[in-house]
């Protein structure tokens, strides 16, 4: 990692309030802020699956863990926010990472719409989650992880963080694979 005067730490530190993949007491802690519309934020997420997928015969669930917040950027992004929502709406019933695959895969259909589409091809129990979005009850988590963000330093979606530091090499599977490889 790059080691310059514009090193942010992550302010509000990995708990099991998060969407993870792996365990919190991995030896790499990966924690991604991520906006579901932008095209950069699925690049990313897309090359930490294809590390994660590089590095897990060697790597046990122990080694590796993978957090995702949210920092959807409503001024460029408008379905942003609903996205995120959608995604908070399908965790509470226990399918966060499939609805966050299908808001990456289909980052340019986020409108209403397509949501309720991806909620009912997950199987979710649809009064449930149209009463959760229609009421705006995830709104105040979407909140705490932009504002973490933003005292981690972000001013911009993707941003990456390892082990609490921000990651800012250039973002390639290489690059990420020997950072990883290097704790």
């Amino acid at each position: 990692m790059v080691n310059d005067h514009e090193q942010y730490s992550l302010f509000v530190p990995p708990s099991s309030q998060d969407h993870i993949q792996g365990v919190l007491s991995a030896s790499v802690v990966l924690v991604m802020y991520g906006d579901y519309e932008c095209f950069q934020s699925a690049n990313t997420y897309r090359l930490i699956k294809a590390a994660q997928q590089q590095l897990s015969p060697p790597f046990e669930e122990e080694d590796i863990c993978f957090i995702f917040r949210h920092f959807p950027q409503v001024e460029v992004h408008p379905h942003a926010q609903r996205a995120a929502e959608a995604a908070e709406a399908a965790a509470v019933q226990g399918q966060f990472w499939q609805m966050h695959e299908l808001l990456f895969i289909h980052q340019q259909a986020l409108k209403n719409g397509y949501l309720v589409e991806y909620a009912n091809r997950l199987g979710l129990d649809m009064p449930r989650f149209l009463q959760d979005l229609s009421r705006g009850v995830y709104v105040d988590r979407i909140l705490a992880d932009i504002q973490g963000g933003y005292r981690s330093g972000i001013e911009a979606a993707p941003a990456l963080f390892m082990n609490g530091i921000r990651y800012r090499e250039r973002w390639t599977i290489e690059r990420l694979i020997a950072a990883i490889s290097q704790v």
